[in-house]
């Protein structure tokens, strides 16, 4: 994506406020025309000035009286049409800053798992806030300041040569020298900016993998380590940064020995012409005016392209962000799913991440309303996978999924996510309360129902035993809590939700053998009813279910009871004999 490319397109954010950046151009042009009259009236006077020994005092005095009124009232109206511009520019680019964080952020969370498992959250944070104030810098900076610079360039210069072409092609030749540099400068540091901020991403990407690991890095004395790993790539940094920051040190030379050659060949010239009288004291002075204010809106202009150069590749990666396409799409008016008797039915599906090598093949059962389903395997056989298709973290590549028979594809997301609660092996806490941890899936939810929930989970007991109850924070990712806690939270945010199908991904992997027991009654209570979901690696857990599924490369190889797998001696009495020996050994 090319430099006019990215700034096109951060001025089309502003479409939905279209009707104030149309009035932000024109307040511009007025202000460019008022700053633009104010030399002339200025030339005027001096003219004026001059002529006082070859006219009378009294027509003197009224010319001057005119003028000066008028120069007054052209600056003052100067003044309030900057200041109304000024706090309209606030208003549009703080609005939509805040609104293209919200969608960058709403978009993001909207990406399937696939999408955040190849990026870091901290490279996603980093183009999130380094984006939308990018994006809100140029908003401001462009309407305020350098949207009259771009209109008095492109309307009003060209007009210096009805009053003197000669001064004028100084000034022409100003803009030229500055335009051609420019170009020259960007042509020959963008790659090595986006390398630069390719680099800078490493460094959010690195703290912030860091800082999610302090256990690992501090037990594991990785201190000096990882503090030189940082090191090293703000070496990068800087290495790439500085040939940078010379060229635009070069181009700020030339542009300000630019300008003053230019205010000196205005004098020079004007002072020829003036003695060959082609050109008034008045036109001279006027020319300087516009030299004067040119010179300082392209000095302006000059550090907001240099500043949005630098940000260009931050830009790109923020609307890289926003261009990546979610691959589970819902239906125009697609209806909400229905749940009737809760029966799920899996017909031949497949599935793959990589083409040509599935990890879910031709796996096709029914879960019968209110059995307990349960699914297991060694790791990678395709268990949690043929659960996410069953959530729509992905659809089939192959056969489909129905719930009374609906197929998933063809109803809501937020209905069909809706009739499912989930328990994961880990616990998945945010950094809040306990309280909007456990409200996470019913926010309407009511103290008795929370505290029946909490105590369904064996967790009432050690939520009240906080210093704020329900209100105490628990880190992040519920690192202030054990891992039984945490799990007993999860299951009991599970219950709360009292969803219609449930999945129970290694729910009590967690917990001691005592609070194992007790929550698995929490748990039987809690599935009663529902159609279940258990992916299993502690088989003891799944004596009661009513069949079980055994996965091995994405395919089902065995179904059946407990009892009836454990009698075929086949594949899943091997997997219970391994665990037992296991258990045994330690």
């Amino acid at each position: 994506m090319n430099f006019l490319a990215v700034y096109g397109r951060v001025l089309g954010l502003l479409k939905p406020d279209r009707g104030i950046a149309v009035a932000l151009v024109f307040g511009n042009f007025f202000v460019v025309g008022l700053q633009f009259a104010e030399p002339v009236l200025f030339g005027r006077v001096i003219n004026i000035l001059t002529q006082s020994d070859t006219i009378s005092r009294y027509v003197l005095y009224n010319k001057a009286e005119l003028l000066l009124v008028t120069w007054t009232a052209v600056g003052v109206a100067s003044i309030l049409a900057n200041v109304t511009v000024a706090v309209h520019a606030d208003r549009l680019a703080h609005r939509n800053r805040l609104a293209a964080m919200a969608h960058y952020f709403e978009h993001v969370l909207s990406l399937p798992p696939a999408f955040h498992r190849e990026r870091q959250s901290g490279r996603l944070l980093k183009m999130m806030l380094s984006g939308a104030d990018g994006l809100f810098g140029m908003w401001l900076s462009f309407f305020r300041e350098h949207l009259a610079t771009f209109l008095a360039t492109l309307f009003l210069l060209p007009l210096t040569i009805f009053l003197n072409w000669q001064l004028a092609m100084a000034l022409i030749v100003l803009v030229v020298v500055f335009c051609t540099f420019t170009v020259l400068v960007i042509s020959k540091t963008e790659t090595a900016q986006r390398q630069v901020e390719a680099y800078h991403s490493a460094l959010a990407g690195t703290a912030q993998d860091a800082l999610a690991n302090i256990l690992v890095v501090q037990s594991f004395t990785r201190l000096s380590e990882e503090t030189r790993n940082f090191s090293r790539t703000t070496g990068l940094v800087l290495a790439k940064q500085f040939p940078v920051l010379n060229w635009w040190a070069v181009l700020s030379v030339v542009t300000s020995a630019s300008s003053t050659i230019t205010i000196i060949a205005i004098f020079v010239v004007g002072t020829f012409l003036h003695l060959r009288g082609e050109a008034s004291i008045g036109e001279i002075v006027s020319f300087m005016g516009f030299a004067t204010l040119l010179i300082g809106r392209l000095t302006g202009a000059m550090g907001f392209i240099a500043r949005l150069f630098m940000q260009m590749p931050i830009l790109v990666d923020f609307f890289a962000v926003l261009d990546v396409k979610t691959t589970i799409h819902e239906q125009p008016n697609a209806p909400a799913l229905k749940i009737q008797v809760g029966e799920v039915k899996f017909e031949h599906v497949g599935f793959e991440y990589i083409a040509g090598i599935p990890t879910v093949n031709d796996v096709s059962f029914t879960a019968h309303p209110g059995s307990v389903v349960a699914l297991v395997g060694m790791t990678g056989a395709g268990k949690s996978s043929t659960m996410a298709l069953l959530q729509r973290y992905w659809d089939p590549t192959k056969g489909r999924i129905t719930i009374d028979g609906q197929d998933i594809r063809h109803v809501t997301l937020d209905s069909l996510r809706g009739a499912i609660g989930v328990v994961f092996q880990d616990s998945l806490l945010f950094n809040r309360s306990i309280r909007e941890n456990l409200l996470v899936g019913k926010p309407d939810a009511t103290e008795i129902e929370l505290h029946k929930a909490c105590e369904m989970a064996e967790a009432l007991d050690f939520i009240l035993a906080q210093p704020d109850g329900f209100e105490t924070m628990i880190g992040e990712r519920g690192s202030n809590l054990s891992g039984g806690q945490r799990q007993r939270l999860a299951i009991a945010r599970a219950i709360l939700k009292n969803p219609p199908l449930l999945i129970l991904d290694e729910a009590t992997s967690a917990l001691d053998a005592a609070t194992e027991s007790k929550v698995g009654q929490a748990l039987r209570s809690l599935m009663a009813g529902r159609t279940s979901f258990i992916i299993a690696h502690r088989l003891s857990t799944i004596r009661d279910a009513d069949e079980i599924l055994v996965f091995e490369d994405g395919r089902i190889v065995e179904r059946g009871s407990f009892a009836a797998l454990l009698a075929a001696k086949g594949r899943f009495a091997f997997l219970v004999e391994t665990q037992i020996m296991a258990n045994t050994t330690h």
